[in-house]
């Protein structure tokens, strides 16, 4: 079975949320994208589904969290380099983000992390299995 994940994110301006990603090189499937919500494609089975507020209420009975001010999700995205670890993030520091907290630079990983415009937050790591020690999987 094929499975897919779609990370559901409200937002605050749609427009200015997929001129932001779109600036980190990621793009939008049009089948699924319109003024309420865009189809962000992470992977071939990775997608964010960047939700107006107004439109995102429809789907839960709980008030929006204000990610700007508390964290109830850390989206983490592995890639392939700590090269890209640091283009990605460095575009999203230029593109409007904010830094998160201190990267984490170890042997085998390496992790950086930014707020995006809406103040949800995406952590951005590497991990060489090569060099990851042995007691970490004890």
């Amino acid at each position: 079975m094929n499975k897919e994940i779609f990370i559901n994110l409200p937002v605050k301006d749609l427009n200015k949320t997929k001129n932001f990603f779109t600036k980190l090189g990621f793009s939008f499937n049009p089948q699924f994208t319109n003024d309420d919500a865009a189809c962000m494609v992470i992977s071939d089975n990775i997608f964010s589904m960047l939700i107006t507020e107004k439109f995102f209420k429809q789907f839960s009975s709980k008030e929006i969290s204000n990610a700007g001010n508390s964290t109830e999700v850390i989206v983490s995205l592995s890639v392939e380099s700590r090269e890209i670890v640091d283009k990605l993030v460095n575009d999203a520091l230029n593109a409007g983000a904010i830094a998160n907290v201190k990267p984490i630079e170890d042997t085998w990983m390496y992790v950086k992390s930014f707020q995006d415009l809406d103040g949800h937050i995406w952590e951005i790591f590497h991990m060489d299995m090569s060099k990851m020690p042995q007691d970490v999987h004890q």
